[in-house]
């Protein structure tokens, strides 16, 4: 990303912010959610909002917001990727830079369980809610949906999660969401990642809302990931997760997990945008390459 335009895009935040309400309205917009290979191909960046910024061994790779949108519009321009997710700041830079066309856009929505607080469980909807994704013309919305049995906020992000999927689905909108079952260890959210617990997650997400009729779920990968896929009938995507060491276990797993009859495609952020090598386009390559 040249400095010039990276000054160009402060420039008309400063002096013209109604040029990003312009660009969406002027963003060609999918005909379908699938791409050619039947499949969603998505690049995640949603994580910088939760103040989640490390990339593999790298504590602050994603810190440096001209690096990022370069690895965006690099993996967004490569055939085969369909779709991007992301909070409004980085969706706005993306539309300022002419990347969303033609793109299926998701909205991440609550963002307010900050990563390494005490108040992470508390998942509060800080971002886009179901109105504006409607009116940026965007395809759906994003939300995270962490399951704690011993932290009583569970209960609150359960009920706002529900809400915005039935708030979604009024405006025939993807709800697009990604449950867990955590725990504190150590005084961290870890996420539970067996079969079981997702097999748990992913019903109860499920029935979140007053229609499933336009939820998808976002999953990681766990051992016998075929008993966990028999849960729901609900579409879903394969979530990349941290940067593996192994990138082609990485790879083969996913392969795999796209060999199910539900799972309609991936998901992946930094395990694509920060690769091993950081050659971005041979990641993404790759990861077209198993749909």
């Amino acid at each position: 990303m040249l400095a010039e335009r990276l000054q160009e895009l402060v420039e008309l935040r400063v002096r013209r912010p109604e040029v990003v309400a312009d660009a969406a309205r002027r963003r060609r917009r999918p005909e379908s959610l699938l791409g050619e290979h039947g499949k969603l191909m998505m690049i995640a960046a949603d994580h910088p909002a939760r103040g989640a910024l490390r990339a593999g061994d790298r504590p602050l790779a994603m810190a440096d917001r001209g690096d990022l949108l370069d690895r965006l519009c690099l993996a967004l321009s490569r055939p085969g990727v369909n779709g991007v997710l992301g909070t409004p700041d980085i969706l706005d830079d993306l539309l300022l830079l002419g990347a969303l066309d033609d793109k299926v856009v998701i909205g991440s929505m609550n963002r307010g369980g900050l990563a390494g607080t005490a108040f992470e469980i508390d998942d509060r909807f800080t971002a886009f809610d179901a109105a504006s994704i409607a009116s940026a013309g965007y395809e759906g919305g994003k939300m995270l949906v962490r399951i704690d049995p011993e932290d009583r906020a569970t209960a609150a992000t359960l009920e706002s999660c529900g809400r915005a999927v039935s708030d979604l689905a009024a405006h025939r909108l993807m709800a697009m969401v990604e449950p867990f079952i955590s725990h504190r260890v150590d005084g961290r959210v870890r996420n539970e990642l067996t079969a079981e617990a997702m097999t748990r997650a992913s019903t109860v997400a499920a029935g979140l809302g007053n229609t499933s009729a336009h939820t998808w779920l976002k999953v990681p990968i766990v051992e016998e990931m075929e008993r966990a896929m028999a849960a729901t009938t609900l579409p879903a995507l394969i979530l990349g997760g941290e940067v593996a060491e192994d990138q082609d276990a990485a790879f083969a797993s996913w392969s795999k997990a796209l060999a199910l009859p539900t799972v309609k495609g991936l998901v992946i952020g930094r395990s694509l945008l920060y690769p091993p090598g950081d050659d971005v386009a041979a990641a993404v390559d790759t990861a077209v390459g198993l749909l």
